[in-house]
């Protein structure tokens, strides 16, 4: 017990780290309902939290570098205790954004990190190999319980003793978290505020500009922002187009200032000559899409289920059950299979069964769910994301040298935070687009509603048309006004159109899943060969970049 008490110990930190945002997704509905708020504000908590992380944990991990991994561990521990505490009594959204969005963010770019770095400084040769194996299963396996466990507590209770819970859970790692071993940080090494500035706001314009597609249009403006009375859409294009263009001059000029720091000899936020090792940089990009179509699923299907279909938060975590049952399973399966087969092969097998998964629960979202086809995609969902999970991970950490295995967590952190971040901001603002356009173009060619009530429904809906259920839509009419023929028939064209954007939304991530494939060329193609207790873990790096 006394030799892997460290491993425990982060090991529960990272259950914590994953569980929290499938709790959230999965208690989406009642969330939005206790905070005054909508599916759409729920969609922007979620994507600022991936996106908080996304765009620090670089430099998460840099502060590691100089303070000590076990120190930068505890600070962390005590601000994401902190933010879970602000989010547990948050009476509206924009404390909810302020302490999860943000504070808990904030906390995980430091506690991720150090997670990684910590478990190499503890553990050599074999050992080594054994902690990132359990830390890969425990984010495979809090993936998978978040779903049950925040539609438990949220049915039978409230999703607040969540954030609670890890409030008190991270108190307790903070306590015992002195037997971590750890190496003195380096006081002298200086963080380049330049890069920190350059890659946040890079990342934060990219991914706003994603997330507010939905209402401004990608490139025909919708519903732009007002300034004075006057529409900012210059030269009639929508301002997410600037945006975008703008972020990616910030980020270029971010890797460029990478360069150059490496060049001087200074310490740059992102060792940008690591993306030259192929087998890491197929693991960091494998991880961005993973989690891309995780994120999309876990923000879209809540969405269906509750929505749609009226299901509470634990018959939403039921159903996707056999997701965890498939994630739990192959990722042990596909740890043991690493003895007989490549990285490379395993990575290309768990994409295409996830790319499958994907598939078959789009031939299964219909206006009546097909349920045990649904049951048979998630959980096949779930056996492509175990034996990525299995893999990557170790993938990633072989690649480099132990002294660069804090960067490479903070890389890990960040991809996969882009990944989550993406994935809920692309995918959310394409199932409105879809349901804003396929919703006022069926009202417009439906003969069964009075003239002036379509005229008045296809107005208020270009703008983007709202997340409710076909009863909500039917209310809001009748409160309106409406004749009771035209609100019936306009919330049956709702509820139509809903099921079909949600569709359209799932085959494109099933689309962006197999284009994942291409990602995996870099993985390595040879077997592992664990190093011997005491061997450095340089013996695997060369292994790895082949």
């Amino acid at each position: 017990m006394g030799k892997w008490f460290v491993l425990i110990l982060l090991s529960v930190s990272q259950f914590v780290m994953v569980l929290d945002s499938t709790v959230m997704n999965v208690s989406i509905s009642t969330v939005a309902h206790d905070l005054g708020t909508d599916i759409s504000g729920m969609q922007a908590a979620i994507t600022f939290y991936a996106l908080t992380m996304a765009a620090f944990m670089l430099t998460g991990g840099k502060l590691g570098d100089r303070w000590g991994r076990s120190p930068a561990f505890r600070i962390g521990s005590i601000v994401y205790g902190i933010g879970s505490l602000t989010t547990a009594l948050a009476p509206n959204l924009a404390v909810l954004m302020l302490g999860w969005s943000l504070v808990e963010g904030l906390g995980a770019v430091l506690v991720i990190p150090a997670i990684a770095a910590l478990a190499a400084i503890n553990y050599e040769g074999r050992a080594r190999v054994v902690a990132f194996a359990v830390l890969g299963a425990v984010t495979g396996g809090a993936a998978a319980a978040g779903p049950l466990i925040g539609g438990l507590v949220t049915t039978y209770s409230s999703w607040r003793y969540v954030f609670l819970a890890e409030a008190l859970v991270m108190t307790l790692v903070l306590i015992v978290s002195g037997r971590i071993k750890d190496v003195p940080g380096d006081r002298k090494l200086r963080i380049d505020l330049l890069s920190v500035v350059l890659s946040a706001a890079g990342l934060a314009m990219l991914v706003y500009a994603i997330l507010q597609s939905k209402t401004w249009g990608w490139f025909i403006p919708l519903d732009p922002p007002v300034v004075n009375g006057q529409a900012i859409a210059p030269f009639g294009i929508s301002p997410v187009m600037y945006l975008i263009l703008l972020a990616i001059v910030v980020l270029w000029w971010f890797v460029k200032r990478q360069q150059h720091l490496e060049r001087t000899g200074r310490v740059p936020l992102l060792k940008v000559s690591m993306l030259r090792i192929p087998a890491l940089r197929s693991g960091l990009t494998m991880f961005l899409a993973q989690y891309f179509a995780i994120a999309a699923l876990f923000f879209v299907i809540p969405v269906y289920l509750q929505t749609i279909l009226g299901y509470n938060a634990l018959e939403t975590g039921l159903k996707i059950l056999p997701l965890s049952v498939g994630l739990i399973l192959f990722s042990v399966l596909g740890s043991r299979m690493a003895t007989v087969r490549t990285a490379r092969n395993i990575g290309r097998i768990g994409q295409f069964i996830l790319g499958l998964g994907v598939f078959l629960v789009f031939v299964a979202v219909q206006p009546e769910l097909a349920d045990w086809l649904f049951a048979t995609g998630m959980f096949v969902v779930g056996a492509g994301f175990g034996l990525l999970a299995s893999q990557l991970g170790n993938v990633n950490m072989s690649a480099v040298d132990q002294s660069d295995t804090s960067e490479v967590g903070g890389l890990q952190g960040t991809f996969q935070n882009l990944g989550s971040s993406f994935g809920t901001a692309i995918v959310g603002s394409v199932f409105i687009l879809l349901l804003t356009s396929g919703f006022t173009d069926a009202v417009q060619h439906s003969s069964a509603i009075d003239d002036t009530v379509r005229a008045d429904v296809v107005a208020a809906a270009s703008k983007g048309a709202p997340i409710v259920s076909q009863q909500q839509a039917e209310k809001m009419l009748t409160d309106a006004g409406v004749d009771s023929a035209s609100a019936t028939e306009v919330a049956q064209l709702y509820a139509d159109t809903q099921v079909e954007s949600l569709r359209q939304a799932l085959f494109f991530v099933f689309a962006l899943t197999l284009l994942g494939l291409l990602l995996s060329s870099g993985l390595p193609s040879k077997l592992p060969v664990p190093p011997e207790a005491g061997e450095e873990a340089t013996d695997d790096s060369a292994a790895a970049a082949a």
